[in-house]
């Protein structure tokens, strides 16, 4: 990969700022627009961007594979184990209000639970796909 001053740079300055905006979206998410779908996916459009200017073998050494398929796994466990705890303590599945001594207590716990397997989820799949896409070997016809 060549070597891009002007870019590397600025890729510096600003990876932070945009994951600094996803944690923003991500837990802004259940006050206004916005949440876990949009907050995993800017995330990882700033891992992303990560290995589109310093290449994939320095992203894989930023965020393992590993990493990446238990982040994909525990997204999904956190959606779905907040609508069995929610069956457990006798609510219906995905019933918030049984997660905490009061109800609006309970639906702002359970709605920043369920946002964030989303956004983890989200975050993991989008990283997951650039992944395999841009280890593909192309071929010259």
């Amino acid at each position: 990969m060549r070597y891009h001053l002007v870019l590397r740079t600025v890729a510096k300055i600003l990876i932070p700022l945009i994951m600094l905006f996803a944690f923003y979206v991500q837990f802004h998410g259940d006050y206004g627009p916005g949440g876990g779908f949009q907050a995993g996916v800017i995330f990882s459009a700033s891992l992303i961007l990560y290995g589109l200017i310093f290449g994939l073998a320095a992203l894989k050494q930023v965020i393992r594979p590993w990493v990446v398929r238990v982040m994909l796994a525990s997204g999904v466990l956190i959606y779905g184990g907040v609508g069995v705890a929610s069956l457990l303590l006798g609510g219906n599945f995905l019933d918030y209000g049984v997660l905490a001594h009061d109800p609006v207590h309970g639906q702002h716990l359970g709605i920043l639970l369920i946002e964030l397997g989303v956004g983890i989820t989200v975050a993991a799949a989008m990283i997951t796909i650039y992944f395999f896409f841009a280890g593909r070997k192309t071929t010259k016809q």
